[in-house]
């Protein structure tokens, strides 16, 4: 993705995107069904490439089967049937899937089905041998092993993604990390570091300003490692730094270092109002699209061309509506 066409996300090609085959409509489900989610399945579908995947099917358990559960140490909690709990299946399990993931490096993003012993990002439960569940949960065993071996790798459940600010947040790291991959590149310069950093300092930002200044220093000439291991340490604080929702107060102090660049070009009074709004988002009474929308019509006719490239203004595309969600 050129930096050129990522403003108006004229996009050549789909962001890869791993996915659950049930949340696509696949009957892979236990009971024989599927969990099809039309936000992935229509809205996301039409900016994400879906590589989809059951790591149950692929275990040979077939659909339906009988439920399957995580038992013993919450830890490393072993995968059982249910109505059978003295077959461990993880090996099982674990042989169809573990070759699967190391494939998988090409991905920008991956979302897994909620509660699933399998799939579940989260708060999977884990039986003792009493049959109550342990106090600490667990993640399933597929994503748990996702998570290990693509720990920058953005993954978020299905049922999360209907909270406005997960929902914002994980497709803003997809994106993100796709734009990285393919501006930066495993052979990167230290001018390909710097011209992306240029791009996402604002969005960094308004997420962490301590990262954000962290970042700059990295890329200041003082940090001593070859430039592989630099893009790495790069890419691996940028991802942390985005790990969470940006808070408000937080956007607000992007966006007042922003409307600085049009104090030499826009009169007065016309600041006040773009600040007034700004403390309107502050306050809760209307959402990010507000102030970001003004700041941009502002800056598209009077900013410099430097922060007109400003990744800030638009990290995924416009149509998706999620801004007007946070």
């Amino acid at each position: 993705m050129k930096t050129s066409d990522s403003k108006q996300y004229k996009m050549a090609n789909k962001i890869p995107v791993g996915i659950s085959a049930c949340l696509v409509g696949d009957p892979v489900r236990f009971n024989g069904g599927h969990s099809r989610s039309s936000f992935c399945d229509t809205q996301l579908s039409a900016y994400f490439d879906y590589q989809k995947f059951c790591p149950e099917m692929a275990a040979g358990f077939g659909s339906p089967r009988p439920t399957l559960r995580l038992e013993g140490n919450p830890e490393q909690p072993r995968m059982v049937f249910s109505k059978n709990s003295q077959t461990d299946v993880s090996k099982v399990f674990m042989r169809a899937s573990e070759p699967y993931i190391e494939t998988l490096s090409h991905l920008d993003g991956y979302i897994v089905m909620k509660k699933s012993p399998s799939c579940g990002m989260e708060r999977i439960k884990v039986y003792q041998e009493n049959g109550h569940p342990h106090m600490q949960r667990s993640a399933g065993l597929f994503t748990k092993a996702l998570q290990e071996r693509y720990p920058l790798l953005p993954i978020e459940e299905d049922g999360r993604l209907n909270d406005p600010k997960l929902r914002e947040n994980f497709i803003l790291r997809v994106f993100t990390h796709h734009d990285f991959r393919h501006s930066v590149g495993e052979n990167a310069t230290m001018k390909d570091l710097i011209a992306f950093h240029s791009r996402y300092k604002y969005l960094v930002m308004a997420h962490s300003y301590p990262m954000y200044k962290a970042l700059g220093k990295m890329l200041s000439g003082q940090d001593p490692r070859p430039i592989r291991e630099l893009r790495h340490g790069y890419f691996e604080a940028l991802m942390k730094a985005l790990s969470k929702p940006a808070k408000r107060t937080s956007h607000c102090n992007a966006l007042m270092h922003i409307i600085g660049y049009l104090k030499d070009s826009v009169d007065v009074s016309i600041r006040k109002e773009i600040i007034a709004v700004v403390e309107q988002y502050r306050r809760g009474e209307v959402n990010l699209a507000t102030p970001m929308t003004l700041l941009h019509h502002y800056l598209k006719c009077y900013g410099s061309e430097y922060i007109k490239k400003q990744q800030y203004f638009m990290p995924y595309p416009a149509p998706l509506g999620i801004r007007n969600t946070v």
